[in-house]
């Protein structure tokens, strides 16, 4: 049956030897992308046979970002090392049928042998000294995969890259099991794909030299290979591959970094994928959209201040609880805040127009949980004078008595002096913004006083009176 008319199953396969990279959770969107777009199935392989560096640790922080990240499997999560038996029996099937065989011979033997015949320990290939010699001796072995000698070429057509060609010489009788008897990489992964019906095998163009050696062992196992696509890579500032400097070690940096799932799925379809110029996309856009025939076949530059900028974009965007629910998730709210959960809520609506981050966001809203311990100077030289102190006395008189607490009956109360004093409203409004926050920055100050209340902010405008009084 052809591909194209198989019902979609892709997989994200990663290995749980470290944590989960903006790279690989790249693969894993475009794979949920590709199999939500064509009401496919979206599986989670842990590929865990390097048993020396898998770590149960790693396992749930991959599974953990998958989760943060809404990409949630539709079967439940595998192990490949739960099907070594099933391993090891396709590999003695291709030993029975002379597909593969047992080399009974160490790397370091292997190189004397051929210096020995041509003079050099260097050499591309296995030296096949065991491969149509009689199989059974009593010492360990590595299985090893007959390379069909008559073939000159192989290529497949790639999704992405169009038509690939490797020539075999490029290769050799590679291991598919190690003398303990467990599978080597290529080997268990055609295995596990043909099990589980993979359809469309899309991951990262590192992969690429691998396919050859896959597709090899996909005819020998009686399969279909699947539709190949490979990524291109992820780049640096400078167009080099990505490193610690320029991306996050781990996708749950984001997270703790306060950046929102969403916004870091939109960033990261956009990194080599298109459409148009269009930058912003709903889950459902990308859904409708996404195809791998719009991946394009250059690397993309990982950009921070791009995904900052999208990133403040989506908070401006987000319902305020919403962005209090995702600050306690990322675990950003301080153990001790002076706010009630409602000054909170109020406040990220205030300041979310300011911030790039939800870390940025909590910063701003802690710095005005205290008094200000300092004014800035450049402010009071501007928007104070002699009569400063007399004002904001008589505005905390006269929002003493402002009942209901409201930025309104703020707003009115404020005007009303400056209408009485002929004043205009900035003259009063700046030092009020001084007295609470320290400067000349800050969002409205009609909302900012209702928020923080009637006895924190007459406080804080006391606090100014008294200060401008002394310096006087």
């Amino acid at each position: 049956m052809s591909r194209e008319k198989t019902p979609v199953r892709v997989r994200f396969a990663p290995s749980p030897t470290g944590h989960l990279h903006i790279g690989g959770l790249r693969t894993a969107i475009f794979n949920w992308l590709f199999a939500r777009h064509h009401n496919g199935t979206f599986l989670v392989r842990i590929e865990d046979t390097d048993i020396e560096r898998s770590k149960k640790e790693y396992t749930d922080a991959i599974m953990q970002a998958l989760q943060w990240m809404h990409l949630q499997p539709d079967e439940p999560i595998t192990m490949q090392t739960d099907r070594f038996d099933e391993h090891k029996a396709l590999i003695n099937d291709l030993l029975a049928r002379g597909l593969a065989y047992k080399d009974y011979y160490t790397q370091d033997e292997l190189y004397q042998k051929h210096e020995e015949q041509f003079g050099t320990a260097e050499f591309a290939k296995a030296y096949r000294v065991c491969r149509d010699q009689p199989q059974e001796q009593d010492k360990p072995y590595v299985v090893r995969f007959k390379l069909p000698l008559e073939r000159k070429e192989l290529c497949f057509d790639d999704a992405i890259r169009g038509r690939v060609c490797f020539a075999m010489e490029q290769l050799d009788d590679f291991v598919v099991s190690r003398p303990d008897g467990r599978p080597m990489y290529n080997f268990v992964v055609v295995a596990d794909d043909i099990h589980q019906g993979i359809t469309h095998v899309i991951r990262g163009e590192d992969h690429i030299s691998n396919t050859p050696k896959q597709i090899l062992l996909y005819e020998a196992l009686g399969a279909t290979p699947p539709i190949f696509a490979h990524l291109p890579l992820i780049l640096g500032s400078e167009g080099q591959r990505l490193s610690k400097r320029d991306a996050a070690t781990s996708v749950m940096d984001y997270k703790s970094g306060g950046y929102l799932p969403d916004a870091l799925f939109n960033y990261l379809v956009r990194l080599g994928w298109s459409h148009g110029d269009q930058e912003v996309f709903n889950r459902n856009e990308l859904i409708e959209l996404f195809s791998l025939g719009a991946v394009g076949k250059k690397g993309a530059i990982f950009d921070m201040e791009k995904l900052d900028w999208l990133n403040g974009m989506y908070m401006r965007n987000t319902d305020d609880l919403l962005l209090y629910n995702a600050l306690k998730e990322a675990d950003l709210l301080p153990a001790t805040i002076p706010f009630s959960q409602e000054q909170l809520i109020r406040l990220i609506g205030l300041y979310k127009e300011r911030a790039k981050t939800l870390k940025e966001l909590i910063e701003q809203i802690m710095a005005l949980a205290e008094q200000p311990e300092a004014y800035d100077q450049a402010s009071l030289d501007k928007w104070t004078d002699p009569a400063t102190p007399v004002l904001l006395k008589k505005m905390g008189a006269i929002l003493q008595d402002v009942d209901p607490f409201s930025d309104t009956q703020i707003k009115e109360a404020i005007m009303g002096i400056a209408k009485t004093d002929g004043k205009k409203l900035g003259a009063l409004a700046q030092p009020v913004r001084i007295a609470l926050v320290g400067g000349c920055s800050s969002p409205s100050i009609f909302e900012l006083v209702a928020i923080l209340g009637k006895h924190m902010s007459l406080a804080r405008l006391h606090a100014l009176e008294n200060y401008l009084l002394r310096r006087a």
